[in-house]
């Protein structure tokens, strides 16, 4: 979904969630385009083949900047960080209202037609479901872990840079934690059949 930036002196550049994504993402911390894509599994599923040219076109409007870092034996690295004129455009994005959430998930489309398979199969796309949230819980709780050994202090402080990041991680833990909460009580509801 497009918006346009509203009461701004940059109205007439018309910016994609994605692009106030990654503006975010460097406002926190001066990041490589790979760092990018990294830090977007928060919000959504991002490639970097879509990462990459947006960040060219952000840089083209001025609203990051990159320094190049040597490194041997392969291209030197690019580390983005946001300008002024970025931190307007971000600052006054916020003020809108967000879009709707888009949500897209083809298990829930499969639960939704699990009566056309056998409760064998149904438990096993349910078992897969929670291996694969278990394992971002416990890669998710690490993160966590090693934030607030490094930021404790901050992590509280709405105005610092890491506030934001912890409550998205805090989250999404608790989402994970309830999604495999609800395959056992599917798991459950399969067991009496």
């Amino acid at each position: 979904m497009k918006r346009e930036v509203k009461n701004c002196i940059f109205a007439e550049i018309e910016m994609n969630s994605l692009a106030y994504a990654l503006l975010a993402m460097v406002a926190r911390k001066d990041c490589s385009g790979y760092e990018l894509v990294q830090l977007l599994e928060l919000f959504w599923q991002a490639k970097h083949s879509q990462v990459y040219p947006l960040l060219a076109k952000l840089e083209q409007k001025q609203y990051v900047a990159h320094r190049l870092v040597k490194q041997n034996g392969r291209p030197d690295k690019k580390i983005y960080r946001l300008t002024e004129q970025g931190r307007e455009i971000l600052s006054a994005w916020i003020h809108e209202e967000p879009a709707v959430p888009v949500v897209r998930d083809e298990f829930l489309t499969k639960i939704y037609a699990i009566w056309l398979t056998s409760t064998k199969r149904a438990r096993e796309l349910l078992h897969e479901r929670i291996q694969y949230f278990t394992d971002m819980l416990t890669d998710r709780l690490l993160k966590i872990r090693e934030m607030e050994e490094r930021w404790s202090d901050d992590l509280y402080d709405p105005h610092s840079p890491q506030f934001g990041r912890y409550m998205i991680l805090q989250r999404k833990t608790r989402l994970e934690q309830e999604e495999i909460n609800w395959c056992h009580w599917v798991l459950e509801r399969l067991k009496k059949d």
